[in-house]
Order: structure tokens, then C-alpha cells, then sequence
């Protein structure tokens, strides 16, 4: 489904950053209380949460303030690549030093993994059960849960490439050569190595080996892109992600468009097995699904609830739910090393 929606819809148009605001170390374990209500009042007298998570910056500052503001727990929050955070995740629970409550990730191979391992807890939110959310489609083996999703496009400085990126031709134009597109570096990031894959397939045969000869520059992450494209740094990106839109919201030099055959990535979260806080934790994600809740973690990304104002890409109702998990089988950790080898073959030899 997922793909017929995506195609439909191009017609249409670190180092670890951490924010972990006054954490203060992990935490004391808690136990899961009894009924909802019993499990708010005791997230309450737990008073704090933390979140690790891979979405944008601003997105989790949004979140952090509706959730606070409506039960008035602290939400603490790293940010992060996958690269950053899953290892970091399997030493707190591999050491029993737990400092995350919930984790919010989009790679399928450490998802699947987690959940063998039995590295996460069922979630027990009423708004799980919302009939707008679709339970079924939204939550794997009971402890995965969607979260939010988001399309990668084309994006560009309007003072830089005055016509913009419209094409793979546009993209792949003499124009853009030398330095003046900005590409993600799959390195521990099973997703990008999914993207990679996914746009050399669906952009004509041999377009990653067409990329690498633009000597394009080299960023850890979709959100550096963004800024670099931005400040002038780079010209454009063929894989930028959506914050784009906020930034031409605040008055940047810039523009967005989703491609045709666009390639998107679901976020999936988990309450971790190993969480100080085990009620606050429930809370979060349970929050994490609500109108409040969306219209944060999803400004100007695609949401896994419809008609939330802020969310979605202009011109279509797409969902988090239309945006396919890649098959953790095609991205075990000798395929996703093996693909990294033939990457920087290409971009960095």
C-alpha cells in the first residue's frame, strides 16, 4: 500500500546531540501500577521521563512542552542518530543502568531484535485503542508502536539553484557537481542503507554511482542537510527530509518538493523493559499517540493519526500507517556492512 500511496503522492508536490535536560543520572525502578488512573497518578509521583529518540530536534522541544503542560511530568530527551542511540540502549540493558524510559528508532533490523530479546514491554495506553490510530497496523507484537513518519524529496537554497530540483536529471545536472549536494552517510544507519538501495532501484538503474560522481558533501544526518542547504553551505539534496518545510516557514532561502517514487521511513517507539520509570513511560507513549501528542512529534512530518493540523505533506492524506517498515531480514548487520563497504567505494575513495 505504502507504495502506491508514496507514488501517488509525488504528483502532488553526531556526535550524539545531546539535550538531556537536567536528567540527573539514571533513575530507581518503578513498577507498573494497576489501572490507568492508578498508573497517571504514580507517573506523577515519578515525576520525569526520558526519551531517546531520532527525530528533529524541534519536534521533540514541541513535544516535550504539550506533554509537560498537560501532566506536568519532566519529559527529558536525547537526540540522536540510530547509530547513536541502539548502542547505547543495548549498554543500559545489558549493564542493568537503565536511563532511558522510551525509545523512538526507525531501524527495523534493531527493532526485531528487541523484541527477541524481549528488550521492551507491551504498551497499555487507552489512546492505543483509538479506532483513528488502527491498533492492528500500528503496533507490532504489542510493544512497537508508530510514532510519526517521514517522506524524504528534493530540497534547495532558492538563491543558489534559482530553478530548483524538480528531476533526477535536475539532480544529477552539471550545475550541482563539485560539491553542492549534500547526501547522508549510511555508516550504522540501517535505514539509509534501505534508502539507498530503495532510490537506486526506483531512479533509474546505477543513479547512487551517477550521485557519487557530483562529489556531493557528506553529512551525518537528514536535519545537517537541512541546515547546510539553508545557510548556502551546499546548493541542494536529493534526500532531504521534510523539516525543510519548517525551515522555509521561518523565512530560509529555501524550497521542497517530493520526487516521483519518493522513498519514506516510519518511527517506531518501545517502553523499555529496562525503564526507571515504568509508569511515566506509559504515559509518554500513550501521549505520544493523542491529537496533543501528534500535532508535536509530527509537525510537518507525517502523522500516524488523520486530520492533525501541522502534519502530512501539502497536498495529500497520506499517513505514518501508508509508510512501509523495511524487511529486517535485508538488513542484518553483514548485508548493511557489506552495503557500507561498496558506499564508500563510490563516495569517499
Amino acid at each position: 500500500m505504502i507504495r502506491r500511496r508514496l507514488f501517488a503522492l509525488a504528483a502532488a508536490t553526531v556526535a550524539l546531540a545531546t539535550t538531556l535536560t537536567a536528567c540527573g543520572g539514571a533513575a530507581t525502578e518503578t513498577e507498573l501500577a494497576g489501572s490507568w488512573d492508578e498508573i497517571v497518578a504514580a507517573a506523577k509521583d515519578e515525576g520525569s521521563v526520558t526519551l531517546y529518540s531520532t527525530h528533529a530536534p524541534d519536534n521533540l522541544e514541541l513535544l516535550k512542552k504539550a506533554f509537560e503542560a498537560k501532566y506536568g511530568i519532566k519529559l527529558n530527551y536525547v537526540r540522536g542518530t540510530d547509530a547513536d542511540i541502539v548502542p547505547k540502549v543495548e549498554t543500559e540493558i545489558q549493564t542493568g543502568q537503565g536511563t532511558a524510559d522510551v525509545q523512538m528508532a526507525t531501524d527495523a533490523g534493531f527493532m526485531d531484535r528487541a523484541t527477541k530479546e524481549d528488550w521492551n514491554v507491551e504498551v497499555v495506553g487507552p489512546s492505543f485503542d483509538n479506532a483513528d490510530y488502527k491498533r492492528s497496523e500500528s503496533i507490532k507484537d504489542g510493544k512497537w508502536f508508530l510514532s510519526s513518519a517521514t517522506v524524504f524529496g528534493y530540497g534547495w537554497n532558492t538563491s543558489k539553484l534559482p530553478k530548483g530540483l524538480h528531476t533526477y536529471e535536475d539532480v544529477l545536472a552539471a550545475d550541482t557537481k563539485g560539491g553542492k549536494l549534500g547526501i547522508t552517510n549510511p555508516a550504522g544507519i540501517p535505514t539509509y542503507v534501505d534508502m539507498y538501495r530503495r532510490i537506486d532501484a526506483d531512479w533509474g538503474g546505477g543513479f547512487v554511482e551517477k550521485l557519487a560522481a557530483q562529489k556531493p558533501r557528506i553529512y551525518p544526518s537528514a536535519v545537517a542537510i537541512d541546515q547546510a542547504i539553508a545557510s548556502g553551505e551546499i546548493w541542494g539534496s536529493p534526500t532531504v527530509g521534510t523539516t525543510m518545510l519548517d525551515t522555509k516557514a521561518s523565512g530560509a532561502p529555501v524550497d521542497f518538493v517530493v520526487p516521483k517514487d519518493p522513498f519514506g521511513v516510519p518511527w517506531y517507539s518501545q517502553v523499555l523493559a529496562s525503564a526507571p520509570h515504568a509508569n511515566a513511560a506509559q504515559v509518554l507513549a500513550d501521549f505520544m499517540v493523542t491529537p496533543e501528542g501528534q500535532a508535536a512529534i509530527s509537525h510537518n512530518y507525517v502523522a500516524a493519526l488523520p486530520g492533525i493540523d501541522g502534519t502530512g505533506v501539502p497536498g495529500s492524506d497520506l499517513l505514518a500507517q501508508d509508510i512501509e517498515l523495511p524487511d529486517p531480514k535485508t538488513l542484518d548487520q553483514d548485508s548493511v556492512n557489506e552495503y557500507q563497504k561498496q558506499w564508500e567505494s563510490l563516495f569517499q575513495s
